[in-house]
């Protein structure tokens, strides 16, 4: 074989190497992408379940109008899933409170390369506040 064939393949070699380290990336990036738009719809059902919870007559098991008593286990059976974990921040919250928190830790990796997605979620009695942490 001659010189001029070998340096062919080399170059061949060494762009195959480049696009499938890029394709490796990519990939990544989609996984946590995706992680962290499942992330964000578990958190806003979440979120409803917490407006509800404000809204219902403490007869009923709910706030009477305030977060006094909310607990994780009233929003949900399980505090993970395929795509996370979740917290409720306080909990039990009380009736001082104007807003409780919940904070969702992913399975895949974050933006920062080390660390997992990580979202969180402020819910007052009519509104919410959805940011990515990582």
């Amino acid at each position: 074989m001659g010189s001029q064939q070998l340096l062919l393949i080399m170059v061949g070699v060494v762009i195959l190497g480049i696009m499938m380290a890029v394709g490796v990336d990519l990939f990544k990036d989609q996984a946590s992408s995706s992680n962290r738009d499942a992330l964000s719809n578990d958190l806003v059902n979440l979120a409803i379940a917490v407006q509800k919870y404000y809204r219902k007559p403490s007869h009923m098991g709910g706030g009477a109008y305030s977060f006094n008593g909310l607990r994780f286990q009233q929003l949900s059976t399980k505090s993970s899933n395929a795509d996370g974990q979740f917290v409720l921040t306080p909990e039990p919250a009380t009736a001082t409170d104007a807003f409780v928190t919940i904070t969702a830790t992913g399975s895949e990796t974050g933006r920062d390369g080390t660390n997992p997605v990580q979202m969180q979620i402020n819910v007052w009695s009519d509104s919410v506040y959805v940011q990515t942490l990582n």
